[in-house]
């Protein structure tokens, strides 16, 4: 009898410890520090879905510009080398990407001032040799009615909203069936070109004119 109460007590006891041992342990695992959440990656940016586009005209098309001097006179120039294109979006709506290559701008006339234009006091076409424009989307009937089309212009390494006036098309398929005929006019200080100043009033108007063809697969 003596004996069997020993080895329960002994029993007892052994138990007792087991769950101590096994509230510590516990305590222990909420105290140590939580493994810190793997970080969230942000969604790659990705250009909204195109269903189709339209190439710009590399032939049929016309860039140009204009400035006055200070004595009312008009210096002309154009851009002959360019790419662009509309894109469709699924809603309805259309986007116009256009890229004008600085390095070949042209002022009419004057091999100097064509110089003086592609250098570094004025488009830097070694520094920025492209300029580019684009729109926000906008609904189709923007090319046809006439408006405002506005955008996001990178020149001479500054990013600018500018907007330009469509003209009122003069069919019912503007950019296939006829031109697109638009204009703006920019400050040359909003973008750092400031060269000739004692010569070049600051505005710089730019005009254009589409013609769009069926983009290349």
């Amino acid at each position: 009898m003596v004996a069997v109460t020993q080895g329960l007590r002994f029993t007892l006891i052994a138990v007792s410890f087991a769950l101590v041992g096994l509230v510590s342990a516990a305590r222990l695992h909420a105290q140590q520090p939580s493994s810190p959440a793997p970080p969230r990656v942000a969604p790659l940016h990705t250009e909204p879905v195109r269903i189709d586009s339209l190439r710009i005209d590399p032939v049929r098309s016309r860039f140009g510009f204009e400035l006055r001097t200070r004595w009312g006179l008009r210096v002309s120039g154009a851009f002959p080398r360019y790419d662009g294109e509309v894109v469709r979006l699924p809603d309805g709506r259309q986007q116009v990407r256009i890229r004008l290559a600085s390095a070949d701008v042209v002022v009419a006339g004057s091999e100097r001032y064509t110089a003086l234009a592609r250098g570094e006091n004025f488009f830097d076409a070694q520094r920025y040799p492209m300029i580019e424009f684009v729109s926000e989307p906008h609904p189709r009937r923007l090319a046809r009615d006439g408006g405002r089309l506005r955008g996001v212009l990178t020149l001479h390494g500054v990013r600018r909203n500018e907007s330009f006036a469509l003209q009122p098309a003069g069919c019912a398929d503007p950019g296939v069936g006829c031109d697109v005929v638009a204009s703006g006019v920019i400050s040359r200080d909003d973008y750092g070109l400031d060269g000739w100043r004692f010569a070049l009033a600051n505005p710089v108007r730019f005009d254009l004119r589409l013609r769009l063809q069926e983009a290349s697969p």
